[in-house]
């Protein structure tokens, strides 16, 4: 019988609710945004750590800067995150950006606009 979580699944949940708070609470950075974590991928061996964000309120360029911040402050986060949780090795982490929200909005302005141009194609008729 297969068990619903496994560990790695586990350690990615408590990562990504570590790292949200430290990323909010400890980082400075008056280059960062507010930083969304949506997910944290890892691998098998805990050696990695794939940590996807979101910025709310900024540009497309913004987000590149974003993410240099994040990943030039991972070696902090990952400090931190061994002196909060017990674990024998704490995953490297990577961040990169989650455009599925972004691609979510676009795609229900999309069915929107459709929607709309159906009833009125309709309504004309």
């Amino acid at each position: 019988m297969k068990r619903e979580f496994n560990r790695t699944d586990r350690i990615a949940d408590q990562l990504q609710r570590e790292l949200a708070v430290l990323i909010n609470q400890e980082l400075k950075d008056p280059r960062l945004g507010m930083v969304t974590v949506t997910a944290v991928d890892v691998t098998r061996e805990l050696e990695h750590a794939k940590v996807f964000v979101t910025v709310m309120g900024t540009a497309e360029p913004d987000i590149g800067s974003n993410l240099a911040v994040l990943n030039k402050a991972a070696g902090f986060l990952r400090r931190e995150l061994g002196r909060r949780l017990r674990l024998r090795t704490v995953p490297a982490l990577h961040f990169q950006y989650d455009e599925s929200i972004v691609r979510g909005v676009r795609l229900s302005n999309l069915i929107d606009q459709a929607v709309a141009e159906d009833k009125a194609r309709h309504h004309d008729d």
